[in-house]
């Protein structure tokens, strides 16, 4: 009897879309265009990957005359409805800003692939997320994103600092005590819950605890504010906590006005609490806050919060700390190894600091590798480039605007005043931001970035860490961190990166 032959495993089918873009219309017409030859590359690719599994979908997604500024694109577009659909596993382009100039648009692009298990691949620029440092490059590339993100959030921010130094509301969730009156767009008083923080108030400066004040409001029923969006959303209702209740006491909106960084002014809404019952219910809380050898209420400044967990029981691990009249000592404790019920946790408590500095550790170790280190500096680089490249397209497109509307005026025929003035004050914003383009493009063209300066970069990590806050910590944080592990039994931290192509580099350096 002839022995079994154990077939090859047949691998799993891919489905990959090409998608294609060309900025101006200009050869278009041509049988075998710029279109075409993205295209070409793109199929070459895929059938060098048949190996793997991979086959082309049938459809086109191309946009011909399309700038890659937005993502106003019918070919774009269906390629995100076939994602959502279900009907693609695969992205391939010829070049990254073929999808996109924009980094931000980029990275809402790529949270929708991430999102149904869509892969990325650029031909020429060797970018694939079906591999580990692919992955490990899309997370860099997406830091830059969020650093757009936030410079756009500043301004954004500016503008609501300017309303609420008039008073203004500019959003947020609706407090107890308070309606919205959407047409006017202020906060109007709810007379029934008015009274109810009043009350609040009253119950504070009376002496009673915040721990029985929430206890007792608990049994009164009295709740949260609850109110409906205009999408018919639910928001609220949840029982009057303690951190609530601190919140609430020390909300300056209850007295009329509004808090603008460490400024105070009069707000459009109606006040609840007058001046001076609010005054004496800061000054108690003041009384009551934590300072040495007074540790009635102490704001935790736990870097590893609602990351870390223990690994001998897989519960999550929560900050506190013990205090003496000179300082406060801070740990991690296991939730489990305080219920104290049968089979509880016997993990020790450990010491937060001694905690947190390994996990800046490993991340310093990461950010050095060779790998790591050439990954990204090859990306800056087409960044650059690209950016740059959007730059002169728009001081190409600025110029041109300039350059009609100065023919316009030399057309105009006893020109009206006023539709002179209109056109010199376009002509002066075109030829001011004609400037700033050319300043910023020979910023960026004086630009170099090596692997030995971005390594002096990485090395200085430790001094960047230092000069963060808290916050800025936690944030950078988060973007890495997915979970911090701690061992009770062994001492041994762990640190699990978001980014696969981390994760496996971290592996790989731990078996050498």
């Amino acid at each position: 009897m002839a022995a079994a032959i154990n077939a090859a495993p047949v691998p799993k089918s891919v489905r990959c879309a090409i998608y294609t873009r060309k900025s101006t219309e200009e050869g278009l017409e041509q049988n075998f265009n710029s279109l075409d030859a993205q295209r070409e590359a793109a199929e070459a690719y895929i059938r060098s990957q048949r190996h793997d599994g991979w086959t082309l979908v049938p459809n086109h997604y191309s946009d011909g005359g399309y700038t890659g500024a937005n993502i106003e694109r019918p070919g774009v577009r269906q390629l995100l409805a076939d994602i959502e659909a279900g009907k693609i596993d695969c992205v391939v382009v010829y070049k990254v800003d073929r999808l996109s100039r924009s980094l931000i648009d980029f990275a809402k692009m790529m949270g929708v692939f991430e999102k149904h298990g869509v892969a990325f691949v650029s031909v020429t620029q060797q970018f694939n997320t079906n591999v580990p440092l692919g992955r490990l490059t899309l997370n860099i590339l997406l830091s830059f994103a969020q650093f757009e993100r936030e410079i756009i959030s500043d301004r954004t921010r500016d503008k609501q600092v300017a309303a609420r130094k008039k008073g203004k509301w500019t959003g947020g969730h609706i407090i107890l005590g308070y309606d919205l009156d959407a047409a006017a767009g202020k906060l109007v008083v709810n007379p029934e819950e008015a009274e109810r923080v009043r009350e609040i108030f009253n119950m504070y400066l009376e002496g009673t605890t915040v721990l029985e004040m929430s206890q007792r409001l608990d049994r009164l029923g009295w709740r949260n504010k609850q109110w409906t969006t205009r999408a018919g959303k639910l928001y609220g209702g949840s029982p009057l906590r303690r951190c609530h209740i601190y919140n609430l006491l020390a909300n300056i909106l209850y007295t009329g006005q509004v808090k603008v960084g460490n400024e105070i002014f009069p707000g459009e809404h109606e006040a609840i609490i007058d001046q001076n019952t609010f005054d004496l219910a800061q000054a108690r809380l003041k009384e009551n806050a934590w300072t040495p050898g007074n540790p009635h209420r102490v704001k935790m400044d736990a870097l590893l919060r609602g990351i870390i967990y223990c690994s001998c029981c897989g519960s999550g691990m929560y900050s506190t700390y013990s205090a003496s009249k000179e300082r406060r000592y801070r740990y991690y404790v296991c939730y489990k190894s305080q219920q104290k019920l049968e089979g509880y946790c016997t993990t020790r408590s450990v010491s937060a600091p001694s905690v947190e500095e390994a996990v800046v550790e490993s991340i310093r170790r990461v950010s050095v590798h060779p790998d790591v280190l050439a990954e990204t500096a090859l990306l800056a680089r087409q960044r650059l480039a690209e950016i740059t490249t959007g730059l002169r397209e728009e001081l190409n497109a600025t110029n041109g605007r300039v350059k009609n509307l100065k023919s316009q005026i030399v057309r105009l025929r006893n020109p009206e005043a006023t539709r002179l003035a209109e056109i010199n004050e376009q002509l002066t914003t075109g030829a001011a931001r004609a400037e700033e383009l050319r300043k910023e493009i020979l910023r960026r063209e004086k630009q170099r970035i090596d692997e030995k300066e971005l390594r002096r970069t990485m090395e200085s990590f430790e001094d960047v860490w230092k000069a963060m806050n808290l916050e800025e910590q936690r944030g950078l944080l988060r973007q890495l961190v997915e979970k911090v592990g701690y061992d009770g039994r062994t001492g041994k931290v762990t640190v699990s990166f978001k980014s696969a192509g981390v994760k496996e580099l971290v592996q790989k350096e731990a078996g050498r």
